[in-house]
């Protein structure tokens, strides 16, 4: 019996499997470096199991954020339970995959690395689990970034019955760079006690709470550090909720000064199909916006390496089978954030007001 790191509960190992593709080969022992599978456990991917409890902990895999996302739903009442069922199997299987409900329509969300993560999923779920299921057009998880530096000198004030609200915080907001590790850096730089340190983390989690809708287009705010310098405080009125209220007027009201831009997922493509079909294959690429890295021609076939916006490729597979004769493969991988083509965010941020203004975001 092993434990597992994470939950510290003890299981039995059922049997040890070397797989063959769809071939299973029972052995008796795995060693260091073998890749086998184990039956009868109950776990998650990542989990590190040894001999005692709290020995040791592989480290984690590395897990993107998702960059696409859309609404599922059962088309049948009856069908609910076990589309629950499906996504919290495929949610323990796969940490790329999230899954969340919309707020606001209470739509059930199903967040994924591409158009053909998540097609697969859904084509899982109505297979292995007898659900028929509606899905609603890919959405783009876009990004909004600050292009520079804004001061702000913020007072909050509300006078009642009884005690009142006093805040006051004085400070900027700051771009971070592209490979900065964190998309929020907060700071404080006050001296003299001009803000009691037990009101900083009211400050902080007030800017952070903002960070999930965006001015622009309510997308997430990256690439965002804030540095508070100074402010003052009330010694009756002054709370960690007064304090959280400025904080938020200030990220309202100073974001908009950083001149902030929409920021699109960028993926890694790479494209294989017959080098007679090459020309067709590039050219369409660069239509969809893309950027040719390289081309490496091998006998008969070619092996096209580029970038391409996500929002560009949807659809692509059957345009790649169309302009190859069903020869012509592909695979996506996130690459990085860039900022959106100054016309087709003006488009975008309409469309999203558009769709504010009809009561859907």
């Amino acid at each position: 019996a092993y434990f597992n790191q994470r939950t510290g509960r003890k299981e039995r190992f059922g049997r040890i499997m070397r797989m063959h593709a769809d071939q299973r080969e029972e052995v008796e022992e795995a060693a260091a470096g073998d890749i086998v599978a184990v039956l009868g456990v109950d776990c998650a991917s990542g989990d590190t199991y040894a001999s005692k409890p709290k020995y040791r902990t592989l480290e984690n895999m590395f897990v993107p954020e998702p960059v696409i996302c859309m609404a599922i739903a059962p088309t049948a009442r009856d069908g609910a339970d076990r589309l629950s069922k499906a996504l919290h199997r495929f949610r323990r299987e796969d940490p790329t995959l999230r899954v969340s409900t919309d707020e606001e329509t209470g739509e059930t969300l199903i967040a994924g690395m591409g158009e053909l993560h998540l097609d697969v999923y859904v084509e899982r779920i109505r297979r292995e689990y007898k659900v028929a299921v509606e899905v609603g057009p890919p959405k783009v998880n876009y990004r909004e970034a600050p292009t520079q530096t804004a001061e702000f000198n913020v007072r909050h004030r509300k006078q009642t019955g009884g005690s009142g609200q006093y805040a006051h915080i004085v400070g900027r907001l700051d771009v971070l760079p592209e490979d900065s590790p964190e998309n929020f850096l907060f700071e404080e730089h006050i001296v003299g006690g001009r803000i009691p340190k037990q009101y900083i983390p009211a400050i902080e989690k007030g800017f952070r709470s903002m960070l999930a809708k965006g001015p622009i287009a309510k997308y997430p705010v990256v690439n965002l550090a804030v540095d508070i310098r100074d402010g003052s405080h009330h010694e009756v009125d002054s709370s960690d909720m007064a304090f959280h209220i400025c904080a938020q007027t200030a990220m309202r009201e100073t974001f908009p000064r950083t001149k902030p831009v929409l920021l699109e997922p960028v993926m890694k493509i790479e494209i294989e199909c017959p080098s007679q079909f090459q020309g067709t294959v590039v050219g369409n690429l660069t239509s969809r916006r893309g950027i040719v890295m390289g081309a490496e021609v091998s006998g008969p076939e070619v092996r096209i390496e580029g970038e391409v916006p996500l929002a560009e490729t949807f659809g692509y597979s059957t345009d790649l089978r169309s302009m190859t004769q069903g020869q012509g493969t592909f695979t996506l991988e996130f690459a990085r954030y860039k900022r959106l083509p100054r016309n087709i965010e003006e488009e975008l941020i309409a469309a999203r007001k558009k769709a504010a203004l009809a009561g859907s975001l």
